[in-house]
């Protein structure tokens, strides 16, 4: 897999930079959870964790629910406006913790290896 650089991945689905000619393209993510991929900016990345958290405040309603956690009864938004995604709370979370785990790899990774190493 010399085409990619792995950030971080979880069961839910993997994020990573490109490389191209062996230069690692880390001006765009590519996310790939279930059967979707979209390539963000950080800042896309970013907004994108932004709807997820508005997205769980919505609809943190599932106590109460006998399928806790499990159906498909809402959109999450997306920073593409033309894309909503169905997904339940169980994958909600899922997908939280990939965006945030890849967050904070890319800043960790840059504070380590940038302004870190003096």
């Amino acid at each position: 897999m010399n085409e990619m650089k792995q950030i971080y991945y979880n069961d839910a689905g993997t994020s990573f930079f490109w490389r191209k000619e062996n230069e690692i393209l880390s001006d765009k993510i590519q996310m790939i959870f279930r059967e979707t991929g979209f390539y963000f900016s950080r800042q896309e990345l970013k907004h994108f964790r932004c709807c997820i958290d508005e997205s769980y405040t919505l609809n943190k309603c599932c106590e109460e629910c006998e399928l806790k956690n499990d159906c498909h009864k809402f959109l999450l938004k997306t920073p593409c406006s033309q894309i909503d995604l169905a997904v339940s709370m169980k994958e909600l979370k899922s997908i939280k913790d990939l965006v945030e785990g890849t967050l904070f790899k890319i800043d960790l990774d840059e504070y380590l290896y940038g302004e870190g190493m003096n």
